[in-house]
């Protein structure tokens, strides 16, 4: 059973696409929330909705947490798994609800993550009924390339990477766009130059491109 998303959400009373911001492990909905400050003037029909994971981070319990990162916190890889699976299903769950609450298609959603919110959301994206509009991966990592054959569909995905990031390394972007391409997967990618574990505008710059292009918002 789908545990509930507590979230926040930004926008026009009456929508016409979606943004939903996955922030990574140890922040909260707040800590990517704040995008759709300099995001929404440039999609003026976007709802942005921010959720936040639905565990408590095990090393910070003040933030949340997708799944345990073994070596990070001492779980286990079987913990993480199971994790990881719930968490998919209570996100699922939260994209469906939130698609009909605005009234819009999958194809008016655009799912944005960052560090453990893109590996959920590479993850998730590929493995539902109906395909998104796309996806933008900040810092993350593709997990389980080797059952990219479970895809079902295949949106387009734009992966940013800061080229100084020491928390997820800077060459998985390499790999993930790789494994992706291989599958059948539109890619895009842009290198964040002298760019830590983080954002920088001109990673946002061409994440907004990115989103405006597949939701054909200018």
């Amino acid at each position: 059973m789908a545990r509930k998303l507590q979230s926040d959400r930004r926008g026009p009373d009456k929508a016409t696409s979606v943004v939903v911001l996955l922030h990574g492990y140890g922040a909260d909905r707040a800590d990517l929330l704040g995008l759709a400050d300099p995001l929404s003037p440039h999609l003026p029909g976007t709802a942005f909705h921010a959720p936040d994971a639905p565990e408590p981070c095990a090393n910070n319990p003040m933030g949340r947490q997708w799944f345990p990162i073994p070596w990070l916190d001492g779980s286990t890889e079987d913990m993480a798994r199971a994790s990881m699976a719930q968490s998919l299903d209570d996100l699922n769950a939260f994209i469906d609800e939130v698609l009909a609450r605005e009234g819009v298609g999958p194809e008016r959603l655009v799912l944005v993550g960052f560090s453990q919110g893109t590996m959920m959301a590479l993850h998730l994206a590929p493995r539902r009924d109906k395909q998104v509009a796309g996806v933008v991966g900040f810092s993350g990592r593709l997990l389980a390339p080797e059952l990219l054959h479970e895809a079902r569909v295949k949106p387009p995905v734009l992966l940013i990477h800061g080229d100084q990031d020491q928390m997820v390394p800077f060459a998985d972007m390499g790999l993930a766009g790789d494994a992706l391409v291989g599958a059948g997967f539109t890619v895009y990618s842009h290198v964040m130059k002298n760019t830590g574990h983080g954002i920088s505008p001109d990673g946002l710059g061409v994440a907004l491109s990115f989103v405006r292009e597949v939701l054909k918002d200018g």
